[in-house]
């Protein structure tokens, strides 16, 4: 066995397999097969090695005999050097005969060295944000989009003008041609809200319901349809509804209704609260990106891609939950788009590597400062989660438990890590 340091933290396993030991493998190989086997005057498992040959062919019990003897002799091996391999290894068979050595290398991505700085330093010259103190003006604008939120629509027969709520009818037509998703029916929008392409929603103002019109506007250059970008369109229009939002009064009565407050002012402190929260959980948020960002810098780390890979896969299992949260699929996404998924995974590959960099910072200065967590904590934790996994549909049943219980020991790991570099 020879063992050999690659680049981005991989190694290369020479292994060979002495005749001898090859033999049992490949024997084992053959009554394994034979199991498999109905051979006439002999019971699964129990007929002659060269029966079994003239069956299944002895290229066939090679393969499977190196196949057994492969998978024995890589973990061995990795565990006498105790290395902590990631995935599986890229294997080459480079000697396979019978009444031979078996002889193959074994090319295996392993957990990265890495060598931190000295964060304990690094950590004290990143300033932390100053807590900005909540101005009247934000908690107004908080009230306001509630206020706004809670409005009734009242349907009117009258011109429509900015922030009325309106259905239409349209088309739209590119070339002479309608285009693709190009026509709707009592379709919803909020004039000044520019959902539309940039002046499509002034044309609906001073219409009044039944009122149709015709129009001509360009698509912006940038618009994510690139065989639209640019061009003029024709635009047909009918209005169907005209509603009016009807605001409700800002009072004590309003307050009372958002929860159990017993004036606007009380309800406007809670507010101030919660903007205050918010503000701290930024500037910590903050302030723990760059911590890691100045620790990451200054440190050595070689990262393997295929951690790389994994958090990209992660990323993109993310990515394509936010997209079905908002009820579309990804496919059809990337269709409007016009990009692939490998497109879009080369495009966050600097954040997967920052991730991954960040992940092994984390566990590494935990390590360095013997930061341990109690498994009382981390049932906690598991059950917090499962408490929600709860109410999703036939999500609980599916859970893994054994990686659930990794992520909740790292989840709170790194908190701890972050608190200790806060107090320095």
């Amino acid at each position: 066995m020879e063992i050999k340091k690659l680049p981005k933290s991989q190694v290369e396993i020479q292994i060979s397999v002495p005749t001898a030991e090859f033999q049992k493998f490949i024997d084992g190989a053959a009554e394994e097969l034979s199991k498999d086997l109905k051979i006439d005057g002999f019971r699964p498992g129990k007929a002659p090695r060269n029966v079994v040959e003239q069956k299944v062919g002895a290229e066939k019990i090679l393969a499977h005999g190196a196949e057994r003897a492969i998978k024995k002799t890589y973990v061995d091996a990795i565990t006498k050097n105790k290395l902590d391999t990631i995935g599986e290894p890229k294997i080459t068979i480079t000697k396979i005969a019978v009444g031979n050595d078996l002889e193959y290398k074994a090319v295996a991505a392993v957990m990265p060295e890495v060598k931190l700085s000295s964060y304990r330093k690094d950590v004290k010259t990143i300033k932390k944000p100053e807590a900005e103190k909540v101005t009247e003006g934000q908690i107004q604008k908080e009230i306001e989009a509630i206020q706004k939120s809670r409005a009734k629509l009242v349907t009117v027969a009258r011109q429509a003008k900015k922030d009325d709520r309106v259905e239409i009818d349209f088309e739209v037509f590119a070339d002479g041609k309608l285009i693709e998703g190009g026509a709707a029916k009592n379709h919803p929008l909020t004039i000044g809200e520019n959902y539309f392409i940039p002046g499509f929603e002034d044309q609906l103002v001073g219409m009044k319901e039944k009122d149709e019109k015709e129009f001509e506007l360009a698509f912006p250059k940038d618009y994510h349809q690139k065989e639209l970008a640019g061009k003029p369109a024709k635009f047909k229009v009918k209005m169907s509804l005209v509603q009016e939002k009807e605001l409700p009064k800002i009072d004590d009565e309003f307050a009372k209704n958002l929860g159990k407050f017993e004036n606007l002012a009380a309800f406007k402190k809670n507010l101030a609260e919660g903007i205050e929260l918010e503000q701290k959980n930024k500037n910590e948020e903050k302030w723990r990106a760059e911590a890691i960002e100045k620790i990451a810098a200054e440190s050595q780390i070689e990262l393997p891609d295929m951690l790389v890979d994994q958090e990209l896969e992660k990323m993109m299992a993310e990515f394509e939950q936010n997209i079905a949260a908002m009820g579309l699929q990804l496919e059809t996404y990337l269709e409007n788009i016009k990009k692939s998924k490998s497109e879009i995974a080369k495009g966050w590959k600097e954040t997967a590597e920052r991730r991954v960099r960040a992940a092994l910072i984390l566990k590494e200065i935990a390590k360095a400062e013997e930061i341990g967590v109690p498994s009382s904590e981390v049932e906690e934790e598991m059950n917090r989660v499962l408490a929600y996994y709860k109410s999703v549909p036939n999500m609980e049943k599916n859970v893994d438990m054994e990686r659930l219980y990794s992520y909740a020991k790292g989840i709170i790991s790194n908190e701890k890590v972050f608190k200790l570099l806060e107090s320095l």
